[in-house]
């Protein structure tokens, strides 16, 4: 008995084994004949979002599934909008660089005030019969008043859009003998300015013309001669650091050098643009572990909107806009194309000449962010 019960345990563990055999090849199998269009899409939705543009488009080409979902996550940012200033009325002009049309917009609620600076779509403006400070988005007409305030000889930037939390508002005002700067802030919803001095540790000669920057929580503000001026809005701190400009930027050898030197910021990196009619443009970025200006001959796809009132970086452009900086002057050939010039050509476009941008009217036009569907509002 005991043996005929062995052997029929033996009979069912080699039925069991061959049935494991069985379903592992059949799973083994399966796994071949899976292919990478089966990956599960919450994945697939994550590896898409993580693309470039380029690698996107190319992801999107191997199935329709893929296809799907990398059109579902692919970013395709506009270029900024070159605004540009009447000389007489209300009508201000759009001008889209990336596809080369221009679109007017009425905007009486901008009738005697200066514009100051702009970021995230919206401009910081000043009128100086009554001191009203106010910001305006130009696309859905909103309008933000702020405490009246002189703004005459201050260089003046604002930290994000009015509407998002944390917005500041910073002046910088330098002192006749340069050894303090008496800074003001404000905010949207304060009731009035706060103006603190403060004393500069080390030589600083800045200037109401130079343009300040946020960038990575800080205010900078390039001095003409030497150092860094930095403020820090939350601990309300300024200091100067001791990072020379370089020595390309010296403006003792040309005149109106506030014109030819442009400042923008791009994911925590700031850089300088230098112009000079006598050579093409120089891109500098500041190295923060060594404190010093390098010199940079790729901006890895990035493109620079350059102008006297802002100077914006965009990335995702169209392929031709890469690696190129866009000033703020429309030349007519063949139709409106703005003035621009390709870090990779090591040339200007349209027309292959130097400029001379110290000659250039700074405040008739600004670059301004749209939003995103600006359709709505031509």
């Amino acid at each position: 008995m005991a043996r005929r019960n062995q052997k029929k345990l033996k009979l069912f563990a080699e039925s069991v084994n061959g049935e494991d055999r069985t379903a592992t090849e059949d799973g083994k199998d399966r796994l071949e004949l899976q292919t990478w269009s089966d990956l599960p899409l919450e994945l697939l939705n994550l590896i898409m979002s993580r693309l470039t543009l380029e690698d996107n488009i190319r992801a999107s080409s191997v199935c329709k599934r893929w296809h799907n979902v990398a059109v579902s996550v692919r970013v395709m940012y506009q270029s900024p909008r070159l605004m540009s200033f009447p000389k007489y009325g209300n009508l201000y002009e759009f001008y889209d660089p990336s596809e080369r049309e221009t679109y007017s917009i009425e905007l009486p609620e901008l009738h005697g005030s200066r514009v100051c600076c702009t970021k995230d779509g919206w401009l910081l403006l000043y009128r100086a019969i009554v001191h009203q400070v106010f910001f305006f988005n130009p696309f859905n007409r909103e309008l933000i008043k702020l405490p009246s305030f002189e703004l005459s000889y201050q260089t003046v930037a604002f930290s994000c859009a009015p509407t998002s939390t944390g917005c500041v508002i910073v002046t910088i005002t330098l002192d006749v003998g340069l050894t303090d700067v008496a800074i003001s802030m404000c905010h949207p919803g304060a009731s009035e300015w706060t103006t603190v001095n403060h004393q500069n540790h080390l030589p600083f000669v800045g200037c109401i013309w130079n343009r300040l920057v946020f960038c990575s929580g800080m205010f900078y503000w390039v001095g003409v001669t030497s150092w860094l001026g930095v403020y820090d809005p939350k601990k309300r701190t300024w200091n100067v650091l001791a990072v020379h400009p370089p020595r390309r930027l010296h403006p003792a050898t040309f005149s109106d050098w506030w014109k030819r030197i442009f400042i923008a910021e791009h994911n925590g990196d700031i850089l300088i643009i230098y112009t000079c009619c006598t050579e093409n443009p120089i891109v500098f970025k500041l190295d923060r572990s060594k404190m010093v200006w390098q010199e940079t001959q790729n901006l890895g796809g990035v493109t620079l909107f350059v102008g006297f009132l802002s100077s914006l970086a965009r990335t995702n452009l169209p392929g031709p806009m890469r690696n190129s900086v866009y000033f703020s002057k429309v030349f007519f050939l063949f139709g409106k194309r703005c003035i621009s010039y390709s870090l990779d050509d090591g040339s200007y476009y349209p027309l292959k000449r130097l400029y001379d941008w110290g000659k250039e009217d700074p405040f008739e036009n600004i670059w301004i962010e749209p939003p995103q569907d600006a359709s709505s509002f031509i």
